[in-house]
């Protein structure tokens, strides 16, 4: 492990400046006024995507299961609608929402029992259309723009067990692109991130999984980024920061890798060795 975190935080073969300065580029202050929401907001991703679009001006809420501004569960479409209805009504808007809150899961397709895929689902692809579903009523006639996390899993095979999440970042891309076509005309722009792995609290304990083939799994991730280094949080942060801007105001329906190159290179490709 400390000689993976070695390689994550130093800069990338090809010269790309290490992610460590990412967090130190100011955001520009071009969501002032704007109100925001971002599932799944208490810790990695969602987290550093809050601090991003507060940093830009937004006035942010932070719904999650525990530590965010409101306790939500996005797999429950009531509970998730009443939430975002009533953060509505307290600002008198809804700007943009960020669907980021998902479950990940490591278990074989032989082995994955109807509930945990059913759960999985209901989470990561139904949290979403709740969520969008929910928006739509406080977007309708101003526009807003939402933004939801999809990941490199939805556009190639992970293996090692992420069978139904994949699946089920598969389908954000595509109910990404539906629901940027039913509501273009009323000024709602949608789109996804698509990042890699990312550094995050969560992703640590993978590397020690017995069931990933632990001590192989991180150098094999690393070789198939060509910018050699895991994502760091605030770099999904500034994507999702650029769809949700008038900088993106005509984009939608795109799912934006945000990836280091993963998704350019072929499994049996090699990064180039040019210094």
């Amino acid at each position: 492990m400390s000689a993976m975190s070695t390689t994550i935080v130093d800069s990338s073969p090809g010269g790309t400046p290490a992610a460590a300065s990412v967090a130190q580029t100011p955001a520009p202050a071009d969501l002032i006024g704007r109100v925001a929401v971002v599932t799944g907001a208490a810790q990695g991703i969602g987290l550093a995507v809050a601090q991003r679009l507060r940093a830009a001006g937004a006035q942010v809420v932070g719904f999650d299961l525990a530590g965010a501004d409101v306790t939500c569960d996005v797999g429950d479409s009531a509970a998730f609608e009443h939430c975002l209805q009533e953060t509505a009504a307290q600002y008198g808007r809804l700007d943009i929402l960020v669907n980021n809150a998902g479950l990940g899961t490591h278990t074989l397709p032989h082995e994955l029992s109807d509930e945990e895929f059913t759960r999985v689902l209901r989470v990561n692809v139904g949290g979403c259309f709740f969520g969008a579903r929910a928006a739509f009523a406080a977007m309708r006639g101003r526009g807003g723009s939402i933004v939801n996390i999809s990941s490199i899993a939805g556009s190639t095979a992970l293996g090692r067990g992420n069978f139904v999440y994949s699946i089920s970042k598969a389908a954000i891309g595509q109910l990404t692109r539906e629901l940027a076509v039913e509501w273009a005309t009323a000024g709602i722009r949608v789109n996804a991130v698509a990042p890699c792995q990312v550094r995050t609290p969560g992703f640590a304990p993978l590397l020690q999984d017995q069931r990933l083939d632990a001590g192989h799994v991180g150098p094999r991730m690393l070789g198939g980024i060509p910018l050699g280094r895991l994502a760091e949080a605030e770099e999904i942060a500034a994507g999702v920061h650029f769809l949700a801007s008038d900088a993106a105001s005509f984009i939608t329906g795109v799912v934006l890798p945000v990836d280091g190159g993963n998704l350019a290179l072929n499994a049996g490709g090699t990064v180039g060795t040019l210094r």
